[in-house]
């Protein structure tokens, strides 16, 4: 007979393999997608998901680097907040807790004066 090891019981919590959007957080995200791309500033964006961290870049083009980063760093959760909007040259926009308020600095993109 082969004698099998025991299954080890889930002892506590797990780290995660990999960071991930939420549902709810991806919504706020792709609705500002939306009017952008409705508005012709944006054409195309990309997900990664990584061990540390979640990316959502957006891009005017697809062969060009990302216009902006949104990324979700659950580690600085409990520090500057686990939200930030990075710009093409990799300065920090914008930081903070929640993600619509971080979300503001690229709204501001819709808003034109009309001539």
């Amino acid at each position: 007979m082969n004698a099998q090891p025991p299954i080890p019981l889930n002892t506590g919590p797990q780290t995660p393999q990999q960071v991930a959007f939420h549902r709810t957080e991806l919504n706020v995200i792709l609705s500002l997608y939306g009017r952008m791309v409705a508005a012709g500033e944006w054409r195309d964006y990309g997900i990664s998901l990584l061990k540390e961290v979640a990316v959502f870049s957006v891009f005017r083009r697809t062969a060009e680097h990302p216009l902006y980063r949104i990324e979700k760093r659950p580690k600085l959760r409990n520090r500057q907040g686990m939200y930030a909007v990075i710009g093409l040259d990799g300065q920090v926009l914008k930081r903070g807790h929640d993600l619509r308020t971080v979300l503001r600095v690229l709204e501001r993109k819709l808003i034109r004066s009309v001539d």
